[in-house]
């Protein structure tokens, strides 16, 4: 057994291997960094109704922004690993939004994906719905309620597709998946779906065989109508057995400024049942300000939804049945 009195040796031995751990460190952090980048986002809102008592508990119904008051959104973070022709992406939520959106999966996107060409991208996992205009994140949308064919149709998907990029303006999706927002398969139904894109127009499909949504046809895109004005576009049909929906949403956005945007939803939506009567239906209609200071987004929001045929669905400012339902909404949303 050998025994070392020197404790300058000792020190100095320390302080070397530290150098050196720190040396390597830093040579691996900046490679790292080179392909793995970290992003995300954390919200919150206020709402209070405009025709209805804050007491009564009521909310649009679509998804999200349904509660009263002071409300947490979720906080969003995305890792991203890019190598030379692989790469994978994995996005955690957490909060109300996300337990909504995912099911209190907090995952809201896992998956991986290979760059077999110049022109096709194989991803396998769970990955966001490629039907309609509007996203989970709401760093992702312009309004920050979200609509009724947003909150209609699927949210996600777990399966394989791939992407084509069959020339520059055109590309083309084909996609083998489970049943929407399903995790894993018990029943052996898996759904089908596909994407044509043409010039920043899409034409989607989904199939499912009549296990959850049946089938829908989607179409979603828009229009730079001059430098500060863009008229975005969802039309969407969906049928299962007899029952379904329907609907038009069309979203103009003009920028006043390279800080503040202005810009509106408005929605007609209906749903069908065989043998039902008169099918329901409600118009919405959504005008949101968004200001940009730094990566903080305020979005102040006024919406009205209004049912028509004999649906009334919500209360009015003294408790009785009401068709109509109008609030004001604040958000907060900041973007790493």
């Amino acid at each position: 057994m050998i025994t070392i009195t020197n404790t300058n040796y000792i020190k100095k031995s320390v302080l070397l291997a530290i150098m050196l751990l720190s040396a390597v460190t830093f040579a691996q952090d900046e490679e790292e960094s080179k392909k793995v980048s970290i992003s995300g986002t954390v919200d919150a809102y206020y709402q209070t109704n405009l025709s209805a008592s804050d007491t009564e508990p009521q909310s649009f119904g679509t998804s999200f922004a349904d509660e009263l008051g002071f409300a947490l959104g979720m906080a969003n973070i995305i890792a991203t690993y890019e190598g030379e022709k692989t790469g994978a992406v994995a996005d955690l939520t957490y909060g109300p939004r996300g337990d909504a959106a995912t099911g209190g999966y907090n995952l809201n996107q896992l998956y991986a994906y290979w760059n077999v060409s110049e022109g096709t991208t194989l991803t396998m996992g769970r990955f966001n719905t490629f039907l309609g205009y509007e996203v989970i994140s709401p760093a992702g949308n312009f309004n920050y309620s979200t609509s009724y064919l947003f909150s209609s149709g699927p949210f996600s998907h777990v399966g394989l597709k791939a992407d084509f990029s069959l020339s520059e303006d055109v590309s083309l999706m084909l996609a083998l998946m489970n049943v929407t927002d399903t995790n894993n398969n018990l029943t052996g139904v898996y759904s089908v779906g596909a994407q044509l894109g043409f010039s920043g127009q899409y034409f989607n499909f989904y199939y499912d065989g009549g296990e959850v949504l049946g089938y829908e046809i989607d179409y979603t895109g828009g229009f730079d109508l001059s430098d500060d004005f863009f008229l975005g576009i969802n039309a969407a049909y969906a049928d299962n057995d007899g029952e379904g929906f329907s609907g038009v949403a069309l979203y103009p956005q003009l920028a006043t400024c390279d800080s503040f945007s202005l810009g509106l939803r408005g929605e007609y939506f209906a749903t069908h049942s065989d043998g039902a009567g008169d099918d329901p239906s409600v118009f919405a209609a959504t005008l949101t300000g968004s200001l940009t200071v730094e990566n903080l987004t305020i979005k102040p929001e006024i919406r009205l939804d209004s049912w028509g045929s004999d649906v009334e669905p919500y209360f009015d400012m003294d408790g009785g049945p009401s068709k109509s339902l109008s609030s004001f909404l604040l958000a907060a949303i900041y973007s790493f």
